[in-house]
């Protein structure tokens, strides 16, 4: 999975974007513009806008949760009440996403 590649291989320039994307989307969790989404397996996904540039729901997610950003935890607990929901580590790991904003869910790749 891309996001799990070493940063070794990516060169400062994208690093930066990508930086720069997962930044944006913290600010997004806390202005509610974007909105954590659970599928009913456990998996994760960003509803709303943000400008990603090609950074993966689920690959902003594990660097969001790296930093133990509180931003997120929020975001996610709130998306556990209403979905009643955890968000299930396994399907993280496995890279299950979206495309959609939730509304479908596909295996990692």
């Amino acid at each position: 999975m891309p996001c799990t590649s070493s940063e070794a291989n990516r060169t400062a320039q994208r690093q930066r974007e990508m930086r720069e994307a997962i930044d944006r989307l913290k600010r997004a969790l806390v202005t509610g513009t974007v909105k954590v989404v659970i599928g009913r397996n456990g998996a994760i996904a960003f509803k709303g806008l943000w400008r990603s540039d090609g950074v993966a729901d689920v690959c902003a997610y594990r660097a969001l949760s790296a930093e133990n950003s509180v931003e997120l935890r929020r975001a996610v607990a709130r998306a556990e009440a209403i979905a009643g929901v955890k968000v299930n580590p396994q399907q993280v790991a496995q890279g299950t996403h979206s495309h959609d904003g939730g509304a479908t869910w596909h295996a990692g790749h």
